[in-house]
C-alpha cells in the first residue's frame, strides 16, 4: 500500500494546523465514499494486506439502521453472511461474517451507508493474511528469593510482593501513590501501588504463567479506575492477554479483550470519554521481506491498534503497520531465518490527540519514530524523527528505540528515549519537544536524566504530572523518579533488580475494598499476644481497634492504635480466646471489620 502523508497547513498554532488537517482528511474521506452526510471509517482498511481471517468489517460513523445491502465477497471464499451489531460508545454497527475468511484471499466489502433512499456505496478491498501460529511455552518463573528482595506479612500470608527501596523522598514530591506492575524479578508479579515511603498499599499476584503490565488510573464511565494488562508475555517481547478494568474497590468492572482473533497486547491502553478503548496487538504473518533484504516468504510480526467498544466487545477502527510503513524504514533487520519473526515497527503507546479530533500519535520502538494517524482513513499525516521526518529536528530531537510518546495539554510532545538495545546513546533520557509549524521544525525544550545514569533498553514512560513535574519510570532498569521543571529529583526509589516495571505513575487515590481487613493473632509468652492487622487495597485508615472476648459473638473493644504501615503490629495483653479488627477512618468512624479469629497455635 503506497502511503500518502499529508504535509500540516503553514501556521503557527499547533491546534489550528492539527484542526485542519483533521478537516482536510475527514473531507478527502467523504469524497472516497460519496455518502454526502458524515463522515465514515471502514475497517479493515482500503488495500490492508494482512487482515485477520475472523475480521469483522467495521463501519465507524454510520448507524446500524442505515447501513443496508452489505455485501462481502472473498475471492475463494465467495459470499459472507452475517449480522449487523451496534457500538455502544459511537455512531457505528460491525458486520460480523458467519464464516470466517480464507487466508491468503482478497475480500471486498461494501455497503450503502446514508438515509433510506439517500444511501451511497461505500467499499473497502483488503488481503487476509497467511498467519504463521506462535507456540506458547510457560513463562520463567521468578527467581528464588535473596534476603530483602520479598515482602512478607503475618496477616496476608498469601502476599509476596518485591520489596521496595526509596532513596530521596523530598517534601515537595507531588502527593499521591505510585502505581507499578512488578514483573521479571524477585516475589510475585502483578499489579502493585505503594505511598510515598515505599509502603505497600495494595497487591494483587497475577495468575500463574501470568504477568501484569503498565497499571494506572484511568476514567471509565465517569468514575476513577484501575487498568492494567495481564497475560502471557512471549519471547517476542509482546503480550497475549487481556485488559482489566477494576473499580475503586477492587472489583472487576470489564474486561477488554482484543477482536477480529487476536489478543491484546501489553503495550497500551488509552480508554476514551465515550467508552471505547485504543489498544495496541500483534499478528505472526507471512510476508515478503526482501525489500529489507529478507525472506521471500518471511515472518513478519505486523503491529496492530484496534479501538475497541468496552461494553460490546467489538472493534471499531483497526489500523495495521504493515502496508502504511515500508519494511525498509525500520532500525532492526530481518532474522537469518525465515521462521523467526521479525518485528520491524513494534508499536508501544498511543496518545490521542488533546484537541478532540479523534486523531492519535502512536510510537514505533524500531523505527525509532513517532506518526500521527488519521482516525478515519488511516493515513500517515506526519513523522516525528525515523528515517523520514516530515519535520527538521534539531539538535537533541532524535530518538533511538524510545517508548510512550505523549501530546501534553500544552501542545508539546514528551518522550521517553530508551538509546538501547542495542546501545545507540550513554544513557536513557526524558525529552520534551515542540513542532514549530510553520517552519517545519522540531525544537529540544527540556531533558532530564537520571543519577547515576542509567541506560535500559526497553520500555520506560515519562507521566507529566499536574504541577508540571514528571514522574518517570526507567522500564527495564527497576527505578522510578520524580523531577520537578528544572529537573531536580524529588522522589526516587526502585525495586530489586533483575525486577523491572514497564511504566510507572503516581495518582491520587482513595479506595475502600469490598473484602474485610484481614487478621492474625501470634501468641507469645502466658497472656501475651501479638495481633496484625491489614487491609490490601484501603487507603482512609488512620487506627486500627482491637476487639476481644470470649467468643465470636462476645467481643468488645480492647485498644485502639496508630496504623502503621501495610501491616500494623500490636502487642497486647488478654486471655481473650478470640480477637477482631476494626478500620477506623479519621474521624474514628469503623469502615470495617475482619472476621473474628483465635491466636495461632504454637
Amino acid at each position: 500500500m503506497r502511503t500518502i502523508e499529508t504535509m500540516p497547513m503553514s501556521t503557527a498554532e499547533a491546534r489550528a494546523s492539527l484542526g485542519a488537517i483533521a478537516l482536510l482528511a475527514a473531507m478527502a474521506l467523504l469524497a472516497v465514499t460519496a455518502t454526502g452526510a458524515q463522515a465514515l471509517s471502514l475497517s479493515p482498511l482500503n488495500a490492508t494486506p494482512d487482515a485477520s481471517p475472523h475480521t469483522q468489517i467495521s463501519f465507524l460513523g454510520a448507524p446500524a439502521d442505515e447501513i443496508a445491502d452489505v455485501s462481502v465477497v472473498g475471492s475463494r471464499s465467495g459470499h459472507h453472511s452475517g449480522r449487523l451489531a451496534s457500538y455502544a460508545s459511537a455512531t457505528g454497527a460491525s458486520f460480523l461474517p458467519t464464516h470466517p475468511f480464507l487466508e491468503g484471499e482478497h475480500v471486498t466489502a461494501s455497503a450503502l451507508v446514508g438515509p433510506a433512499g439517500h444511501g451511497e456505496r461505500v467499499s473497502t478491498n483488503f488481503t487476509v493474511a497467511r498467519l504463521d501460529r506462535y507456540h506458547f511455552t510457560p513463562m520463567s518463573a521468578p527467581p528464588p528469593a535473596k534476603p530483602g528482595t520479598v515482602q512478607s506479612f503475618v496477616s496476608q500470608p498469601t502476599l509476596q510482593p518485591p520489596s521496595v527501596q526509596v532513596t530521596v523522598a523530598s517534601p515537595q514530591a507531588t502527593p499521591g501513590d505510585v502505581f507499578l506492575a512488578p514483573d521479571h524479578g524477585y516475589g510475585q508479579w502483578g499489579p502493585m501501588i505503594i505511598d510515598g515511603a515505599g509502603r505497600l498499599v495494595w497487591f494483587q499476584p497475577a495468575p500463574k504463567e501470568n504477568a501484569a503490565m503498565d497499571l494506572k488510573v484511568e476514567s471509565y464511565q465517569g468514575r476513577p479506575v484501575l487498568v492494567w494488562w495481564q497475560g502471557y508475555i512471549a519471547n517476542l517481547g509482546v503480550g497475549f492477554g487481556t485488559d482489566e478494568i477494576y473499580d475503586s474497590s477492587y472489583r472487576p468492572v470489564a474486561q477488554v479483550r482484543a477482536g477480529n482473533g487476536y489478543w491484546a497486547d501489553l503495550h497500551d491502553i488509552q480508554i476514551t470519554p465515550q467508552g471505547s478503548a485504543f489498544i495496541t496487538a500483534y499478528s505472526l504473518v507471512h510476508a515478503d521481506l526482501s525489500s529489507a533484504g529478507g525472506s521471500r516468504d518471511g515472518t513478519l510480526q505486523d503491529a496492530i491498534l484496534q479501538e475497541v467498544d468496552v461494553k460490546t466487545g467489538l472493534v471499531m477502527f483497526e489500523w495495521h503497520a504493515y502496508g502504511h510503513v515500508a519494511l525498509s524504514d525500520s532500525y532492526s533487520h530481518p532474522p537469518a531465518s525465515p521462521s523467526q519473526p521479525w518485528d520491524y515497527f513494534h508499536i508501544n503507546s498511543i496518545s490521542l490527540d488533546p484537541w478532540g479530533d479523534g486523531n492519535f500519535l502512536i510510537s514505533a520502538r524500531n523505527t525509532w519514530a513517532g506518526y500521527e494517524i488519521d482516525h478515519l482513513t488511516g493515513q500517515i499525516l506526519w513523522r516525528l524523527g525515523g528515517k523520514h521526518p516530515s519535520f527538521k529536528m534539531g539538535a537533541g530531537t532524535g530518538t533511538a528505540y524510545q517508548h510512550n510518546i505523549r501530546w501534553q495539554p500544552d501542545d508539546t510532545i514528551t518522550i521517553f528515549d530508551d538509546g538501547a538495545t542495542p546501545k545507540e546513546h550513554s544513557q536513557s533520557r526524558v525529552i520534551r519537544e515542540r513542532i514549530d509549524w510553520s517552519n517545519r521544525t522540531v525544537a529540544l525544550l527540556s531533558r532530564y536524566v537520571h543519577s547515576p545514569s542509567l541506560l535500559t533498553g526497553s520500555q520506560g514512560n515519562d507521566q507529566v504530572l499536574p504541577n508540571g513535574n514528571s514522574f518517570v519510570g526507567w522500564g527495564a532498569q527497576p527505578y522510578f523518579t520524580e523531577f520537578n521543571s528544572s529537573g531536580q529529583t524529588l522522589f526516587d526509589a526502585h525495586i530489586p533488580a533483575p525486577g523491572s516495571t514497564y511504566r510507572a505513575y503516581r495518582f491520587p487515590w482513595n479506595a475502600t475494598p469490598t473484602t474485610p481487613p484481614a487478621i492474625a493473632v501470634k501468641p507469645g509468652a502466658p497472656g501475651s499476644d501479638t495481633v496484625y492487622a491489614s487491609w490490601n487495597g484501603a487507603t482512609e485508615v488512620s487506627r486500627w481497634r482491637v476487639l476481644a472476648g470470649a467468643s465470636p459473638t462476645s467481643l468488645t473493644p480492647l485498644l485502639t492504635v496508630p496504623r502503621n504501615g501495610f501491616e500494623t503490629a500490636i502487642p497486647l495483653r488478654s486471655t481473650a480466646g478470640y480477637f477482631a479488627a476494626q478500620a477506623l477512618g479519621s474521624t474514628g468512624q469503623v469502615l470495617g471489620t475482619s472476621s473474628a479469629t483465635q491466636p495461632a497455635s504454637g
